[in-house]
């Protein structure tokens, strides 16, 4: 599949590979000896600080879960009915309070006015805590893990009366596969979604098919990869806006699978793909394309020198701890999580600041 980017993904990606090998085998030499000269106990100053509390309270009971998810939230307190709600998806070998610590989400919730749902994997379902995006059983419309995850939406919606309107998901890896089926499989729920390093719509249909896709995304025309979307829901409606976040050294998940991804939402969105405006945030490439009705439809975001992982752009220590970097949450300069609730026009509340400010 040929990419439509001005310049070549692959060749960039060779450029690296030899100066990376040698630098793997240096930090594993280098690994060795730490390890060989490390004390037997860390002395208590060095002790391993504790974790902040848990934010996320777990919702036993709130359909019949066919995916067999766990579902966690967060409310702010005094969040008013007719919210928005964002539902977030972890990635492999991370739970809902680690993604949460790195990403910020709660944070934002606090401070914006917003609920949030996370979907959380079980280790009986995908050993590596993965969600089964490749797997159609998960990712049919009202079947499996999908259905689990609008039936939280339900739930969130019954309980605390959030906007129908403003519904929306992101995730990462994984979760970013995941969220894009459940654009794909509800788009008459979700208003607007955010994947990171994913993968698009109908890239495999079993465990090979996946790996084969993470290394290099299938070669579908971007009519064939629209076309997996449109057969997805039978629901005749406008198609949620997506942005698109992948690494530009990202190893894990090819950027063959962003471009896949662009193509298959130009197409949906019947967009041209040179029919773009382009500039840069935060030092990293940004392209936009507009519907006729000047909505941004899709966005695409690559993080120049970024691996796997969700970018990051941490607050100074003074301010509210978010964007915490950790395993697969990286530090490249720049915040998905604030750019995504930005665009979903999840604003801070005016009247919440001014209070703030009268406490102070």
């Amino acid at each position: 599949m040929r990419s439509r980017f001005k310049f070549s993904l692959s060749d960039m990606l060779k450029q690296h590979r030899r100066w990376e090998k040698t630098l793997f085998k240096a930090v594993k030499a280098t690994r060795k000896v730490l390890v060989s000269a490390a004390p037997a106990k860390l002395p208590a100053a060095a002790a391993i600080k504790p974790r902040p509390a848990a934010r996320l309270e777990e919702v036993k009971a709130f359909g019949s879960n066919p995916g067999h998810l766990r579902m966690l939230r967060y409310i702010p307190a005094g969040l008013p009915k007719k919210s928005p709600l964002v539902v977030v998806l972890h990635g492999c070998q991370q739970t809902a309070e680690d993604y949460d610590l790195g990403s910020g989400w709660s944070t934002l919730a606090r401070e914006r006015g917003f609920a949030v749902v996370y979907a959380e994997q079980k280790r009986s379902n995908n050993a590596n805590l993965c969600f089964n995006w490749f797997r159609p059983s998960n990712v049919t419309r009202d079947r499996g893990e999908v259905m689990s995850i609008r039936q939280m939406v339900a739930k969130m919606a019954a309980t605390h009366g959030i906007d129908r309107k403003r519904v929306f998901v992101t995730g990462l890896s994984a979760g970013g596969a995941m969220a894009n089926a459940m654009l794909a499989a509800y788009p008459d729920i979700f208003c607007g979604g955010g994947v990171i390093a994913g993968l698009p719509y109908g890239a495999a249909r079993d465990v090979h098919r996946a790996l084969a896709a993470m290394k290099s995304a299938p070669e579908r025309t971007a009519r064939e990869w629209g076309d997996l979307v449109r057969a997805a829901s039978p629901v005749i409606r406008d198609f949620p806006a997506v942005s698109i976040w992948h690494g530009t050294k990202d190893h894990t998940v090819s950027t063959s699978n962003a471009d896949a991804l662009l193509q298959q939402w130009l197409d949906v969105h019947g967009l041209e793909s040179e029919a773009y405006v382009q500039n840069e945030v935060d030092g990293h490439l940004h392209r936009v394309w507009r519907d006729q009705s000047g909505r941004v439809a899709v966005e695409l975001y690559l993080v120049d020198g970024m691996g796997h992982g969700t970018p990051l752009k941490p607050r100074p220590a003074s301010r509210t701890k978010a964007d915490t970097p950790g395993p697969f949450m990286l530090d490249a300069g720049i915040s998905s999580s604030m750019h995504l609730a930005t665009a979903w026009g999840l604003k801070k509340r005016p009247q919440l600041g001014a209070l703030r400010q009268a406490a102070e």
